[in-house]
């Protein structure tokens, strides 16, 4: 929290809590003011939850059961996080910047957490983290920072879907996605104890193969080598514009020559090396890669 301290005051001069929307104009807040109250009506969820807080990059929403005072690390910390987001992955061919990110935060109940984004219907086309847990006055960066990663790759291309999430999974590129947060926001010790953590010995995968080190083998590498978080950038200004989509819905997921081949075109060299190592080199793959060089010869590497 001591490395937030310098952000918070910066971010209170925009903060609001309910019935203050007077002081939230006069600090500055140019987006229209988020809704007062907000009815889940997805999935299972069914609260009708309270805005805490909010300024023009965060509107922060809790539950009844959630104690309003976890604000106070909350709201600077996802405010930084998501404008180094919005810095770093957005763009004029994308809708990183089109609205706030809403946070939510459930006590006891809906554990674990969901994204949605602002293509979807299902929660009122805003880009949403949706958390569940307990003990919010903890500062939770990690599960609060995940979430916001899935809505990073659904929309960061420019197009609304992430074509790799079918082979990355749930949790490999938010690996990469949170480690790159703490780094870049100075958070050193979140930083070492996450990496610590991904590089350990037991920190392995069943996929694509049993003994799969995602982290240690291919993300980390890639984010060491090729830019820290700018390689994933590149990446996915590759799937915007080359791609299969279907007006603004990718058309399909990738296989892994495509993930390989575009992988490679946003680090500048061919990873087919890195991703034996990391991952095997079936061959099916190798005809894949192979097909995939021949479909998208715009993207070139040595």
């Amino acid at each position: 929290m001591r490395k937030l301290l310098s952000l918070a005051a910066a971010i209170l001069l925009t903060m609001t809590v309910p019935g203050a929307a007077d002081t939230a104009s006069a600090s500055g807040t140019a987006l229209t003011p988020p809704p007062a109250n907000w009815q889940e009506h997805w999935f299972e969820h069914n609260q009708n939850l309270r805005r805490i807080a909010y300024n023009d990059t965060v509107a922060l929403y809790f539950d009844n059961d959630v104690d309003p005072n976890a604000q106070s690390w909350a709201l600077p910390y996802l405010t930084s996080m998501w404008q180094y987001a919005q810095r770093t992955y957005g763009n004029s061919g994308n809708r990183m910047t089109s609205d706030r990110l809403y946070s939510i935060h459930h006590e006891g109940k809906y554990f674990g957490g969901h994204p949605s984004t602002v293509y979807d219907a299902s929660h009122d086309y805003r880009n949403v983290s949706d958390v569940g847990g307990q003990g919010w006055n903890t500062p939770q960066y990690e599960v609060a920072t995940h979430e916001t990663g899935h809505i990073v790759e659904s929309i960061a291309a420019g197009k609304h879907g992430s074509p790799a999430f079918g082979l990355w999974g749930d949790s490999k590129w938010m690996e990469f996605y949170i480690y790159d947060v703490y780094t870049s926001l100075g958070m050193t010790t979140e930083a070492e104890s996450f990496y610590d953590r991904m590089m350990a010995a037991d920190h392995v995968d069943s996929f694509p193969r049993a003994g799969t080190h995602w982290f240690r083998d291919w993300f980390y590498p890639l984010w060491r080598d090729h830019g820290h978080a700018q390689v994933m950038v590149r990446f996915f200004a590759l799937l915007g514009q080359y791609f299969p989509a279907s007006g603004q819905d990718f058309a399909r997921s990738m296989n892994w020559g495509e993930f390989v081949h575009f992988m490679s075109g946003a680090a500048g060299v061919n990873l087919r090396g890195l991703a034996t190592t990391a991952f095997g080199w079936p061959s099916t793959w190798d005809t894949q890669f192979q097909q995939a060089r021949r479909d998208f010869p715009q993207i070139t590497y040595p």
